[in-house]
C-alpha cells in the first residue's frame, strides 16, 4: 500500500512539475525581454546585434511607435540595401491576398460563408469523401478549409515557362518535392490546417470575382491607393534596386519564380511594408479597407492546440493587454527568404523585418518583439521555448524519480532494520 501510494505522488509530482515548465515556456516565466519594456532604442541595438550574428546575406529592419517610423537598420554582404529595396516576401503574400478578398466582400460581391463553387467557372475542387461544396471563402482564409495539401510551393527557374492558374491547381508543384494534391482531405469547418492551395484558389476566386488578373486588382485596389510604388507580383531580377539571393552561408544564388502570386509571389520594400502596417492603424487616413474589416481579419478562427492562432488571412500572434491580438504574417522560402511583419493594435506599434541570407532571422525578430511588447511569447516561438527548457524539465523530472527512489530505498532499510530476523546472535 505504502509503495502504490508513493508511485501515485511520484507520478502527480511529475505531472505537475511538466505542467509547471510548459505553462512557463507558454507564458513566458522563463525568459526575459531583450530590452526593457518602452524603450524602443535599447530594442534597435538588441535586434542590430541579431542582424550582425545572424545574417550573411540582406536584412531591411522598420520600427513603428504609435504610428509612425521610429528606427530603420539596413545591411548587406555586398549590394546596397536601403527602405527602397524590394525583397521577396513568400507566403507573407497571403495577407496581402487577403486585402483583395475582404476589398470585394466590402464592395458587396463576394460572401465569406458562400461556397466558393458559387463564384467559379475555370476550376473547381476535386471530388473526394468529404463534401467540397461545403468549402467557403472564410474557411480558406483562415485555413480551416479542409485542404490538406500543405503547401509549401516551390520555385521556377528562369528558363521553365510557369503554368497557368488552373494548371498549379490541377497539379501544383510543392516545395517538399513530392505528389500533391488540392483537395478536402478532412471536413471543411472541422480543424486547422496550413494550406497553400488554399490560396491558390483565392487568387482564382479574385479573378473570377473582380474580372481582373489577380495582381492587376491588388495594385488597382490596394498597392496604388497606399502608395506601395516598390510592391508588386515581378520577377525580382527584373526589378531595379532588389535584394538579391543568398543561401545560410552567404552565397550568392539564383532568383526564382513562382507560380502562385497569392500564396507566394508577392515581393515589397522596408518603407511599403510600413505604409501597409500604418494602414491598419485606426489614425491612418484613406485607407483601403475600412476599419471594421481590418477588425474582422484578427478575429480568431482557428486554433492549435487550445491557442487561437489564425483570423482571415492573418496569424495572431499573441494576446494583448486589451484581448486584441498581436498580429501580422510571416513568410519563408528557398534558398534562406524569411519575412515578419507584426502590429500591435494597443500600442499602434509594428516591426517589419526582411531578409534574404537567413531562413529564420526576421520570424526570430519579430518573435522578440512580441515578447518585449507584450511579455507573452508568440506562438510561432513556443516549440523553441519548449525545447529551450525541455534541460530543466528533464532534470526536475530526474529529481523527482531519484527522490522516490531513495525515499523507496530508506523505506525498505527501515523494515529490514525493524524486523528481529534481520539481527545475528
Amino acid at each position: 500500500m505504502y509503495y502504490t501510494k508513493l508511485f501515485v505522488i511520484t507520478l502527480l509530482a511529475l505531472v505537475l512539475w511538466t505542467a509547471v515548465v510548459v505553462a512557463g515556456a507558454l507564458f513566458g516565466w522563463w525568459r526575459q525581454p531583450v530590452a526593457p519594456t518602452g524603450d524602443s532604442q535599447a530594442f534597435t541595438r538588441a535586434a542590430i546585434e541579431m542582424i550582425k550574428h545572424g545574417n550573411r546575406g540582406n536584412t531591411a529592419l522598420v520600427l513603428i511607435e504609435d504610428g509612425a517610423i521610429k528606427a530603420e537598420y539596413y545591411s548587406s554582404v555586398a549590394d546596397p540595401v536601403d527602405r527602397n529595396t524590394v525583397f521577396a516576401t513568400a507566403s507573407m503574400s497571403k495577407w496581402i491576398a487577403a486585402w483583395g478578398v475582404m476589398k470585394l466582400v466590402e464592395e458587396r460581391k463576394l460572401d465569406l460563408d458562400r461556397p466558393v463553387n458559387d463564384y467559379l467557372k475555370r476550376w473547381h475542387l476535386p471530388n473526394s469523401r468529404f463534401d467540397q461544396r461545403k468549402v467557403t471563402t472564410r474557411q480558406l482564409l483562415s485555413h480551416t478549409a479542409g485542404l490538406t495539401d500543405g503547401l509549401g510551393f516551390a520555385e521556377y527557374q528562369l528558363n521553365e515557362p510557369l503554368p497557368t492558374l488552373e494548371q498549379s491547381l490541377a497539379k501544383p508543384r510543392a516545395s517538399s518535392g513530392k505528389s500533391v494534391s488540392i483537395e478536402v482531405g478532412v471536413e471543411p469547418g472541422s480543424q486547422w490546417q496550413y494550406s497553400g492551395g488554399g490560396y491558390l484558389l483565392l487568387e482564382l476566386l479574385v479573378e473570377e470575382v473582380s474580372g481582373e488578373k489577380f495582381d492587376a486588382f491588388i495594385a488597382r485596389k490596394m498597392l496604388q491607393p497606399l502608395g506601395m510604388t516598390r510592391s508588386g507580383y515581378q520577377y525580382l531580377g527584373e526589378v531595379e534596386n532588389s535584394a538579391k539571393s543568398y543561401d545560410q552561408a552567404g552565397r550568392p544564388t539564383a532568383m526564382y519564380r513562382y507560380a502562385s502570386k497569392a500564396a507566394t509571389g508577392f515581393n515589397t520594400s522596408a518603407s511599403d511594408m510600413a505604409k501597409f502596417v500604418i494602414a491598419h492603424l485606426p489614425m491612418a487616413k484613406d485607407k483601403p479597407l475600412a476599419l471594421e474589416s481590418i477588425k474582422a481579419m484578427r478575429k480568431p478562427h482557428a486554433t492549435s492546440q487550445g491557442i487561437e492562432i489564425w483570423g482571415l488571412g492573418t496569424m495572431l500572434y499573441a494576446p494583448s493587454s486589451s484581448g486584441d491580438f498581436v498580429f501580422g504574417h510571416d513568410g519563408k522560402n528557398e534558398p534562406a527568404i524569411n519575412a515578419a511583419v507584426r502590429v500591435n493594435p494597443d500600442t499602434n506599434d509594428g516591426i517589419v523585418v526582411l531578409v534574404t541570407g537567413s531562413p529564420t532571422l526576421a520570424s526570430t525578430l519579430g518573435s522578440h518583439w512580441v515578447f518585449w511588447q507584450t511579455g507573452v511569447p508568440d506562438f510561432l516561438s513556443i516549440p523553441g521555448e519548449i525545447r529551450r527548457v525541455s534541460p530543466v524539465l528533464l532534470g526536475g523530472a530526474c529529481i523527482i524519480l531519484l527522490g522516490a527512489i531513495f525515499i523507496a530505498w530508506r523505506r525498505r532499510a527501515a523494515k529490514k532494520a525493524s524486523n528481529p530476523s534481520n539481527v545475528t546472535a
